[in-house]
């Protein structure tokens, strides 16, 4: 996914940089230097490049954080808007998949099985900003679903999706666009919490684009939706939520090294029950265990009614990491089992349901890298769904580098 004529060294400690004259990458030179805006790292750029770049933004194809599948195409993404068609047996560069209609990108678009397409949506940045949801066909096609104006737009990671409705909420972790446009700051330390704005759930209908309503809710933030369905008049939207953005600041390394985060930067699984017609939010955590990257029966019960969620525990007292063990909710009554090792460090738990459907939705498998910490080196971990004993683990000799999100693709 190298387009360009010089690679620079994101995100590499100022050692790396003393080595550009003698290193190259993939036959590329390396200059040791920030070349494109990432999450939290940016070039220095004077106030006037900043400025042209808001709106003609030179974007990262630094598709590091999510894989789907549009059609027969795979394709890798980022939050920028510039997903990467790949190769999935020689992991091969085959250019733009799609270019979605904005600036800022959701790395989360959610597949429609009933149109075969997926459903996803952008911030678009400048004089009047507002948020987009669109649909991508698998042949191309590209439409509208709705859009909305918005003075500050929210950092949204992801967004939720029922059969009727989509859901963007819009957390109080704000930005001004003309601070992007002149701040000598990274893109995600622009933004600024205001617990005083509240949440606010946005319900778009699917069909005709119409916003259902605008609903507050007590302030907190998320990375990333689990799920959401509609239930005897409400809408039923499920969180791995944080009671501030603070989180953000601790996945800096120099912070990570100092432990777990305080118990307000521990994600909860939260669940807000929206009265469609009174505009009443009512929320609730749903039991005692911390829960991040949350993972459910994706093809069976996204956007419906549902029981177990997925994700990593993040957090343990006297722990030394932030993620140190696997995590499965009952979100009916709250009950949770768990999975760990000393120094096991596993990443994102992917569910794989089995192919007898008799077996009840916990029927199936999850898969997980985990890091082992005492060998050095990493293994693929599969666990029973039901109740996460393990059924085996595949080793490598080698430790593979912490990512996002992962999917599997039979």
């Amino acid at each position: 996914m190298l387009d360009s004529k010089t690679v620079s060294g994101q995100g590499y400690e100022k050692g790396f940089a003393t080595l550009a004259d003698e290193v190259e990458l993939n036959g590329l030179p390396v200059e040791g230097r920030i070349d494109y805006s990432e999450f939290a790292t940016d070039p220095c750029r004077s106030i006037f490049k900043r400025a042209a770049t808001l709106f003609r933004p030179q974007l990262t194809d630094n598709c590091n954080v999510n894989l789907t599948r549009l059609g027969d195409e795979y394709v890798a993404m980022t939050e920028t808007p510039l997903p990467v068609a790949f190769d999935p047996e020689t992991l091969e560069t085959l250019g733009v998949a799609f270019r979605p209609p904005g600036i800022h990108a959701t790395a989360h678009p959610h597949h429609d099985p009933v149109r075969d397409e997926l459903i996803a949506y952008v911030t678009h940045f400048g004089p009047r900003s507002e948020y987009r949801i669109f649909a991508q066909s698998a042949g191309g096609g590209q439409r509208r679903i709705a859009s909305r104006r918005v003075a500050e737009p929210s950092y949204m990671h992801s967004f939720a999706l029922t059969e009727r409705y989509a859901v963007l909420v819009h957390f109080p972790l704000v930005v001004n666009p003309l601070r992007l446009a002149t701040g000598a700051r990274p893109f995600i330390e622009n933004y600024r919490w205001k617990p005083e704005l509240g949440t606010n759930v946005l319900v778009f209908d699917r069909e005709d684009g119409e916003l259902r309503g605008e609903y507050e809710a007590e302030p907190c933030f998320s990375f990333h939706h689990v799920n959401a369905f509609e239930r005897d008049g409400e809408l039923i939207l499920d969180l791995s939520a944080y009671e501030d953005a603070g989180i953000v600041e601790s996945f800096y390394l120099d912070r990570v090294a100092d432990g777990p985060p305080p118990s307000s930067q521990q994600p909860r699984l939260r669940r807000y029950r929206v009265g469609l017609e009174r505009g009443r939010v009512a929320e609730e955590q749903i039991g005692e265990a911390t829960i991040e990257l949350p993972r459910i029966d994706y093809r069976e019960r996204n956007g419906r009614d549902y029981l177990y969620v997925y994700g990593v525990g993040v957090g343990a007292p006297g722990g030394p990491a932030l993620i140190d063990g696997l995590t499965k909710i009952d979100v009916e009554s709250g009950e949770s089992v768990h999975w760990s090792e000393p120094a096991a460090y596993p990443g994102e738990p992917v569910f794989v349901p089995s192919p007898d459907p008799s077996r009840g939705e916990d029927g199936g498998v999850l898969l997980s890298v985990v890091l082992d910490g005492l060998a050095g080196n990493s293994y693929l971990l599969v666990l029973d769904a039901a109740d996460l004993g393990e059924l085996g683990r595949a080793r490598v000799p080698h430790h593979i580098p912490f990512g996002f999100h992962g999917q599997y693709f039979s």
